[in-house]
């Protein structure tokens, strides 16, 4: 005896047989014998509801067709979260310049493994939030070329090349620190290091980036007589990054020395033609030249104070804002 159920999700049928249809089966005969096929009209009513369900789903897959509702609801609750936490914040991607001085904290050594992890610490705080971050980093905690300059017979150029080799073992450093609290890092330098680090490829780090990863730019430009300033802000304009961070060892730009003078005035905002015509130690000339073409704004703030990363990161008043459209000096005591 043959019982035939139609499945709505399909056009076969499901087929019960008796246990005497089963006895050339020997040895699944003691258990088939005992199967007795249920003959209440709501086991038949269960599995054409059961059928008809797994029929609602874009897959014949019970298993699929179950899953995929519960997963494009998570996906798109995390899509809501993510936008949402985006659009509060004034940039999306940014690049942090961070001076090699800045890494050297208290100089009772080349990096200060404190400074480096309280780097990566408010690093990884926004980039939790979905903020894009690039960093490009300076050498001078280690040597700077234009120092060196003359000394035994050195040149400028080759002087400038000692000067890249040092920001890659800053960055090496600043990559292994962030990977120990779990932020995936990529550094890539400006020349071929291979066996220690990526190429720069333009392509290749905007993925990274828009894959959450965080991507540290070494060795400057790859050319002599070019500062890790003017690395920045071209890395930033490649990469299509809102805004150059810039973290030093002062709290901003002062309209005078403020080592020198103690009634120097920190100055909110700047122009760049203000910064060029005052001749201000902000950035070099080809560096605030190249942010002026692009209408890249640079912000400056202190590296040293807790939380000003993040609060630079997320587009909050920080520091010194140099931009287009800041009208005039604004200086607070």
């Amino acid at each position: 005896m043959a019982i035939s159920i139609p499945l709505i999700s399909s056009n076969s049928t499901l087929s019960l047989r008796s246990p005497s249809s089963f006895s050339s089966l020997s040895p699944l005969s003691p258990f088939l014998r005992s199967f007795r096929p249920p003959n209440s009209s709501s086991y038949f009513n269960k599995l054409l509801i059961r059928s008809s369900f797994s029929g609602m789903g874009s897959s014949s897959d019970p298993f699929n067709s179950r899953m995929q509702p519960e997963m494009s609801s998570m996906s798109t609750f995390g899509l809501s979260v993510d936008e949402s936490s985006k659009q509060s914040y004034k940039w999306q991607r940014v690049l942090l310049k961070v001076s090699g001085e800045a890494l050297a904290g208290d100089r009772s050594q080349n990096i200060d493994p404190k400074v480096t992890m309280s780097i990566a610490r408010e690093v990884a705080a926004v980039t939790r939030l979905g903020i894009e971050v690039a960093l490009v980093v300076g050498g001078g905690n280690i040597f700077r070329g234009s120092s060196w300059t003359g000394s035994s017979g050195l040149d400028r150029s080759s002087a400038d090349y000692i000067g890249m080799l040092a920001t890659v073992m800053n960055a090496i450093f600043l990559q292994a620190t962030m990977e120990s609290i779990g932020i995936p890092t990529r550094v890539q330098t400006a020349f071929r290091m291979s066996e220690v680090a990526e190429p720069y490829i333009r392509r290749r780090a905007v993925r990274h980036l828009e894959k959450g990863r965080v991507v540290i730019f070494a060795a400057g430009t790859g050319n002599p007589f070019f500062t890790t300033d003017t690395a920045a802000a071209l890395r930033c304009a490649e990469i299509n990054a809102e805004v150059v961070l810039k973290a030093t060892n002062v709290d901003g730009v002062y309209d005078s020395d403020p080592r020198h003078n103690p009634h120097a005035r920190l100055l909110d905002k700047l122009t760049y033609e203000e910064v060029t015509s005052k001749d201000l130690s902000v950035m070099d000339m080809t560096a605030i030249t190249l942010c002026q073409e692009n209408n890249i704004p640079v912000v400056v703030f202190n590296l040293n104070k807790p939380g000003n990363i993040s609060r630079a990161i997320k587009g909050e008043r920080v520091g010194t804002l140099i931009g287009p459209s800041c009208k005039s000096t604004m200086a607070r005591t």
